[in-house]
């Protein structure tokens, strides 16, 4: 199979990089500045143990040339730039026949819980995708994974459930690059699991690793909470680090630790957009849906646009504006 990585940034340049390097075939997706940087000198990838860089084809778009039959659509988009991808990509003519929606499986390694559905409505073979992948993509053309000695834990399964030989297939690719890459059959539970977790990312985008501690037990005991009233089944902290155990442990790159993850990483580079209303807007949104009270979460949602709409900097908002908020 060969792989189109459908946004090359932290997670899609760790993946199209490992893979590439495994001597599978492998398009990446990229825009601006980040995606002039791929073509003009090819795409860095920075690890505890080593630096690589990989010339790959680069895009921003689909082409005349049909895409072939074999292709894996890999989305590694944040989730708000979900619906444009999707869009950009499903009526891309296959060799054979047909679209990208029709034929083509397309997964979607990235936070939140939404981003299934929404692919569901366009592309008929769905696989979810739960990222357990520390890496950080400040620079153009440089993407850094401070995992060891695996990069990343990849769980993948069929949407709403089950599994397929093709998730078998891509994750016999993923772990002969590097990865571990369980297949699992229930994979939107761990990826509800991974949602729980990523409530705090918010949190550290506003205020850095300083994060106060009842805060952060705050928004995951509402994320908690509404998953209980919804129904919705997850992973809880100990199945998952049993999971992880010893498989990607950080390590730093360069002398350097992972400064901040996906949200803080947006707000560094001035991203203009944050995924935070499809994590803690998540929660908000099943908390209104089923009567369950989510002021925490409400409110990082809402210093974080602000912080977006104001440009201050990752882990600068004031602690006491937030305080203001929660009344």
């Amino acid at each position: 199979m060969r792989y189109l990585i459908i946004g090359a940034g932290a997670v899609g340049g760790t993946i199209g990089a490992r893979l590439a390097a495994a001597e599978h075939e492998v398009t990446l997706v990229a825009r601006g500045a980040h995606l002039a940087a791929i073509r003009e000198r090819g795409l860095t990838l920075r690890q505890p143990e080593q630096e690589r860089t990989v010339r790959l084809p680069a895009t921003d778009r689909p082409d005349s040339r049909p895409l072939p039959a074999d292709t894996v659509l890999v989305l590694t988009v944040k989730s708000q730039d979900t619906e444009a991808a999707l869009a950009t990509w499903v009526d891309a003519p296959v060799a054979g026949g047909g679209t990208a929606g029709e034929r083509l499986p397309l997964f979607t390694a990235q936070n939140g819980v939404a981003n299934e559905g929404a692919a569901l409505r366009l592309f008929a073979r769905v696989h979810g995708v739960c990222v357990w992948l520390p890496a950080t993509h400040l620079e153009p053309g440089v993407v850094v994974a401070n995992g060891h000695p695996h990069p990343g834990v990849l769980h993948l399964g069929r949407y709403p459930s089950g599994s397929d030989d093709t998730d078998r297939a891509v994750a016999a690719d993923l772990t002969a690059a590097g990865f571990v890459a369980p297949v699992r059959a229930d994979v939107m539970r761990w990826k509800y699991g991974k949602l729980l977790g990523n409530l705090g990312n918010g949190l550290q985008a506003l205020f850095g690793q300083d994060i106060p501690e009842d805060l952060a037990e705050r928004v995951r005991a509402e994320g908690e909470a509404a998953l209980a009233a919804a129904g919705i089944p997850h992973t809880d902290r100990h199945e998952e680090a049993a999971a992880r155990g010893d498989l990607v442990r950080h390590r730093p790159v360069g002398g350097e630790q992972r400064a901040g993850g996906s949200t803080w990483q947006s707000l560094a580079r001035g991203a203009g957009s944050v995924e935070t209303d499809h994590l803690n807007g998540e929660i908000v949104l099943l908390g209104r849906l089923h009567g369950v009270p989510t002021p925490a979460n409400a409110a990082v949602q809402q210093a974080v646009r602000r912080a977006v709409r104001e440009r201050i900097p990752a882990g600068g908002y004031p602690l006491a504006e937030l305080t203001k908020l929660l009344g």
